[in-house]
């Protein structure tokens, strides 16, 4: 039986960074930067753009340093995360608690202080959503988790265009529905690569509970619908013929590789989905921006 290992040894400021998952933070926060220039013609404040996504960041690192917390069992055990601060016992629970209210608290002020209550409302949902309804319910409770729980990993760049406006609008809510529907594709992928360990876990990620067949289908499916969701930007007048471009392109092969995951055809085809759907999310929101500013341009 595989148990947490404990170890005497100090941890050090590498050990607390890991813990806000910062490679995911840093996708986040491009997600966010997008939602604020999209949010105006005018330009962002330099306040707004340092210290709202520096308040984001920091309400997303709390989230993921929880999400150290809760998983610690299931880190030891599976094979990418042993080597986790908790999962080695380098930083106690307690301690990266403590740290993940700090941050909470600190991300929440700058919010406060220099965007709007809104944003600041909505960033505190996300960051429990997350911490808590996901990891600490839906991660364990049904194969349907990543769906449900994709919604608060959706919310930076809505959160990023309230902190700008101050309002809710159809434009941030068509970014969150983009991230909602590439969030299964996405992370069904890598669970797929990752089956015998989700199994040893025992997390019932949908390769585990429906097998690997059933998945990929899905995975399919869902590509399909992303690239249809893709197009709306377009279809609403909220970006122009540089983003439809960019987005058939990107979505066209996207839906190449969920096809040849389904078929089976090529050998390591879920990582290679899993690290095609990272860039996509990338060069889709970079479209969207670029775009953007050539229509400010005209």
């Amino acid at each position: 039986m595989t148990t947490l290992t404990t170890r005497s040894v100090r941890a050090g400021w590498r050990d607390y960074l890991e813990l806000t998952k910062p490679r995911v933070v840093m996708l986040m926060l491009i997600t966010s930067l997008v939602g604020m220039f999209l949010a105006s013609r005018a330009g962002v404040a330099w306040s707004v753009l340092l210290f709202g996504n520096l308040g984001i960041a920091l309400c997303a690192g709390s989230a993921a340093a929880v999400n150290h917390v809760v998983d610690r069992r299931i880190d030891s055990i599976m094979a990418r995360t042993r080597k986790r601060p908790l999962a080695e016992g380098r930083v106690s629970p307690a301690a990266a608690l403590l740290f993940a209210l700090v941050l909470a608290l600190a991300g929440q002020a700058l919010l406060l202080s220099f965007t709007n209550p809104l944003t600041a409302w909505l960033t505190l949902a996300s960051l429990l959503g997350y911490a808590v309804i996901y990891t600490g319910f839906l991660k364990r409770l049904t194969p349907q988790n990543i769906v449900i729980g994709g919604l608060a990993g959706a919310a930076p760049p809505m959160l990023g265009w309230v902190a700008v406006t101050g309002h809710l609008s159809a434009e941030p809510l068509l970014l969150v529905l983009i991230i909602f529907a590439w969030t299964p594709p996405h992370f069904w992928a890598l669970a797929i690569h990752r089956k015998e360990e989700y199994a040893k876990a025992n997390i019932p990620m949908l390769p585990v509970t429906h097998g690997v067949a059933y998945t990929k289908l899905h995975i399919f499916f869902y590509t399909l619908v992303l690239f249809a969701v893709s197009l709306l930007p377009f279809a609403i007048h909220m970006s122009g013929l540089l983003y439809l471009a960019s987005a058939i392109a990107l979505g066209a092969r996207f839906l190449y590789w969920a096809l040849v995951l389904y078929r089976d055809t090529r050998p390591n085809a879920a990582l290679a989905t899993f690290k095609y759907s990272i860039w996509y999310l990338f060069l889709l929101f970079i479209a969207l921006l670029v775009d953007h500013y050539l229509v400010l341009l005209h």
